[in-house]
């Protein structure tokens, strides 16, 4: 939640994508069937404040390096909007070997200046 509103509060601008909310979806869905209302009410609420980008058909050279080819719109939708960082929790990301944008975990982005 700190992440959340760190990176929706200037001088930040926080971008999501339809992939990584069709995600948070089905984690919730495995995961934590009893919290999806309250996933809802939290979609509802941030998506007024964060931008929707979309994520670009045509391939990046860099998404090869995302073991999850699910994952990869992701990716080119961070590319495509030129995000600066892209935050997440998902090994593949995290291990992966892309430098732009620069990947961290949500404890790493709370931790910068």
């Amino acid at each position: 939640y700190k992440a959340y509103i760190k990176a929706v509060t200037y001088p930040h601008h926080g971008i999501v994508c339809d992939q990584n909310i069709d995600e948070l979806r089905r984690v919730y869905n495995r995961k934590f069937p009893l919290k999806i209302q309250a996933l809802e009410r939290f979609l509802a609420l941030s998506l007024a404040v964060l931008e929707v980008v979309p994520a670009p058909a045509v391939d990046i050279s860099d998404e090869a390096l995302i073991r999850d080819v699910s994952d990869r719109p992701i990716l080119r939708a961070a590319v495509g909007a030129k995000a600066d960082i892209l935050i997440t929790g998902d090994k593949d990301f995290l291990d992966s070997k892309v430098k732009n944008p620069k990947i961290i975990t949500a404890a790493e982005f709370l931790q910068m200046e």
